[in-house]
Formats: C-alpha cells, structure tokens, sequence
C-alpha cells in the first residue's frame, strides 16, 4: 500500500508555536491546526512532528536533579508525552480526526529495516485516516535535545514518506534578510533555491522554549532538498497558517527544489 493522490505534508510543529509563547501548550493552536486539516483533507494527508513534551511537563512539575541536565530533559519529556498526545487527542477528536503516536530515534533512520517498518506503519495508518503524531523517543536518545527542536527530526520523516511539502511552522514570517533584522523592518525572503545563499542571510537566535534557531530549520532543508522535497518555513502562531500559505496569503519562506530544465 502507497501513497495516495492526495498530497503528503509534513507538518512539523515546534515548542514555541505549540505554546504560542507563553509557558502553556495552546489548546487554541491545536484546535486551528485540526480545523485547518478538517478543511484540507480532500486535497492533502497529513504526517505531523510535534515538539512540546518537554514544555508540557514544565507546566506541573519541577524535577529533582541528580545528575546532567540532559537526564532531567529526558525525564521531563517521558512525563510530558502522554500528556501532550492527550491534548492533540482531545483536540483533534472534538473535530472528528483520529491521531496515533509514533515515537522515532535518529538510529531509526539508519537501519533499513526500521525504515521500510516506519514507512508501512504510517502508511497504513494513513489509509486508515489516523494521523501520524511523530515525536523523537527523548527518554532514550538526546539527539533532539541536542539538535534543536525535531526540526532534523522532520526533514529526515519527509525523505523518508516521500511527502509533497515539508512545512516547518516556527515564530516568525519565515526566514528574513539579515539586513531587515538588523534594522528592525523584518522583510521575508519569500522564494530561494540555493540554500546556501539563505545561510548567509541568518542571524543566530534560539528560542525560547525549543532548541532550535533558524540554523536547525536551513540544516532540515538540506536533508529535504537531498530528497527532492521542497521546505515552507511558516509563522504558525497565525490562525490559518496552513491554509493561508498553500494559497500563497501569507509572507514565508519556500525553499524549491531545483528545476528541471526540459
């Protein structure tokens, strides 16, 4: 069993987006994102990659330390994973989605066996109308943590399920120029192919409560580009984020692929 026609996104959601800022996971943002799947699910199937365990967990509970920061993350995202697929269960259910929780290690990706194993399980799940939610398996492996925020992650899942788009949706209106940050004019820089022309336009900062800054997401378009997809960077703490790029409404980054000249 394949694809389908419908056009495969992967939407991958960081911590910033999923809190809209504040110290909270939004019930909000996830009501808008399975509000605007509902209205696309004719055209489009989604995969999503969520952040926000670690975040969730914050939010109720303050971990002793008996040893590296890094063990208390992990600790902190096994506590806060259940709680943060409830909240996407709950959300999307009230809409009539179903969703299921795949959890993925980078070594996953490096075996062949686990991949064609990832790629049938999502695809029957797929075909079923579930909704893969993705998270990286945080209490055994720190990749994440150290890596920045799934952005990796993400790109490595749209390689591998041959998706249509990579839509990594972040805080800000995409990728901007360098010069327009600097002077606090914030211009988007709206088409690039060459992705190293974007690396020169970025300015280094990390979020607040994920770990990954702008770098990460221009690395995860490399992964995607190797793989022919092409990568939206998208201010997702708009409502409509979704829908308002694919109709091209609102100010992101696309990264194309190369093209084919015939």
């Amino acid at each position: 069993m394949g694809k389908s026609d419908k056009k495969r996104i992967v939407l991958k959601i960081g911590s910033n987006v999923l809190t809209t800022g504040t110290n909270h996971i939004s019930r909000g943002k996830i009501e808008d994102i399975a509000r605007q799947i509902v209205d696309l699910q004719d055209s489009y199937e989604f995969v999503i990659v969520s952040s926000g365990a670690i975040a969730v967990a914050k939010q109720f509970v303050n971990l002793e330390s008996n040893g590296k920061e890094i063990n208390v993350k992990q600790a902190l995202a096994s506590i806060g994973q259940p709680h943060l697929m409830r909240i996407f269960l709950e959300g999307f259910r009230d809409l009539g989605l179903l969703t299921s929780q795949c959890l993925l290690s980078y070594s996953d990706f490096e075996r062949e066996q686990s991949k064609k194993n990832i790629v049938n399980t999502i695809n029957v799940l797929i075909h079923n109308n579930y909704i893969p939610i993705i998270n990286e398996n945080d209490t055994v492996a720190t990749d994440e943590i150290k890596f920045g925020d799934n952005d990796k992650l993400a790109a490595l899942t749209s390689v591998l399920l041959k998706a249509d788009i990579l839509i990594i949706a972040t805080n800000t209106d995409g990728i901007c120029t360098k010069e327009s940050v600097e002077n606090n004019t914030f211009t988007t820089i709206k088409e690039v192919e060459d992705i190293e022309t974007l690396e020169k336009e970025i300015v280094s900062s990390i979020s607040s409560h994920g770990t990954g800054g702008m770098t990460s997401k221009v690395e995860s378009a490399k992964i995607a580009k190797k793989g022919n997809i092409e990568t939206w960077i998208v201010n997702g703490l708009k409502d409509n984020f979704i829908i308002n790029a694919l109709s091209n409404k609102t100010a992101f980054t696309k990264i194309i692929k190369e093209q084919v000249i015939k």
